[in-house]
């Protein structure tokens, strides 16, 4: 039976001991009381990363079909991500259908041949504002019935980015969250009372909110505008995932979401398809972005997605001041709860064997999935 030493990073704080495993975790063992990561050594033994939303990666993109997502997430898993949403694009209708087939046969492989597990997509766009699409292409549409339970039908859809404000929104919030997808407020123009009736609306159907990259294509927090940032931190019921890049979020910003919002606070890499690749000329949902210094952008220098990968994102909370077993739930308890899968995200007994081994560095030097060594 495999077995791991190091420092384990727990709930609540770390401590050195093993953790012994087959495809679920069969033993925790810490060998002193729990503290802070900081004062400790690796190699760290951490719960595999959780990305709810991801475009692409290694030059694989959702939108690209099977093949396309198994190139992203063979990217991904390399870099500690054991769970993942390939991730779609505003784009025509039949074009995003057939993405979210594309995810749908691929998941299938999820957890074999060096794959992450892949519980479903995230479907961001074609249902935002038109007046905020970010980097998304101009192919925003209302959530008409039709087109809801079309995406329905698949079985594949687990997160929906909606803006509250757009024609049908709270019909098409509330008929996603009762088939249990979770819905995530984003790409949006709508006012905090706005956003908090489609909250509402989720809550009375016994769903799940969040919102999609907190404080990026969304309407910005003013003292007498609050706008949809305000109600994403006041709102303690919903999650929210945040781009931590640096160049998406400033670390202060970072940190003032992470005090308002405990336990509800989720890193994302919102990768698109350069990520893993020398920088230069890309695309991104069939729009030229250019890769510099880190940061994707449209050629208007709109920030078009991101580079980054998820063990770069625990570096960069590390970095602002948490310490890593904080960092740790928010790149795995946090969003494996926000998803609805309790069967893993933190190194406790009967749980995936879905693990990461970080060094000094926190630079990943083992990945498993289920138990199995990538």
């Amino acid at each position: 039976m495999p077995r791991l030493s190091g420092t384990l990073v727990l709930p609540g704080g770390a401590a050195p001991g093993t953790v012994e495993f087959d495809g679920r975790i069969t033993s925790v063992e810490p060998s002193g009381t729990l503290g802070p990561a900081s004062g400790l050594p690796g190699p760290y033994v951490l719960p595999g990363f959780v990305d709810a939303h991801v475009h692409g990666g290694g030059g694989g993109d959702a939108m690209d079909g099977p093949d396309g997502v198994e190139t992203l997430a063979r990217f991904h898993v390399a870099h500690g991500t054991t769970t993942l949403l390939p991730t779609t694009i505003t784009n025509p209708w039949r074009e995003v259908l057939r993405a979210l087939q594309g995810v749908a046969a691929a998941r299938a492989a999820g957890g074999r041949d060096g794959l992450p597990d892949m519980p479903g997509a995230h479907l961001e766009g074609p249902f935002i504002s038109p007046g905020r699409l970010g980097a998304q292409p101009p192919h925003a549409v209302a959530p008409e019935p039709e087109l809801v339970v079309e995406a329905l039908a698949l079985g594949v859809v687990k997160v929906v980015t909606l803006a509250p404000e757009v024609p049908m929104a709270l019909e098409a919030a509330r008929d996603f969250a009762a088939a249990g997808v979770r819905v995530s407020v984003g790409h949006t123009l709508a006012s905090a009372e706005q956003v908090e009736a489609a909250l509402d609306v989720v809550a009375a159907a016994d769903g799940v909110a969040g919102f999609t990259h907190l404080y990026n294509a969304m309407t910005p927090l003013a003292s007498r505008e609050p706008g949809a940032v305000g109600a994403a931190l006041a709102r303690g019921d919903a999650f929210a995932e945040v781009i931590l890049d640096l160049h998406h979020v400033h670390g202060v910003a970072f940190r003032a979401a992470h005090a308002a919002k405990p336990g509800r606070l989720m890193l994302v890499t919102d990768a698109m398809r350069a990520a893993g690749t020398a920088e230069g000329d890309s695309e991104l949902g069939g729009q030229a972005v250019v890769v510099a210094q880190g940061a994707a952008r449209l050629r208007d220098g709109t920030l078009a997605g991101s580079v980054l990968t998820m063990d770069q994102a625990v570096r960069n909370a590390v970095r602002c001041g948490l310490d890593l077993a904080e960092a740790s739930a928010l790149a795995s308890a946090v969003p494996a709860e926000y998803l609805g899968l309790p069967d893993r995200g933190r190194l406790e007994p009967g749980l995936r064997a879905d693990l990461v081994v970080m060094g000094d560095d926190l630079q990943v030097q083992e990945v498993w999935v289920a138990g199995r060594r990538l």
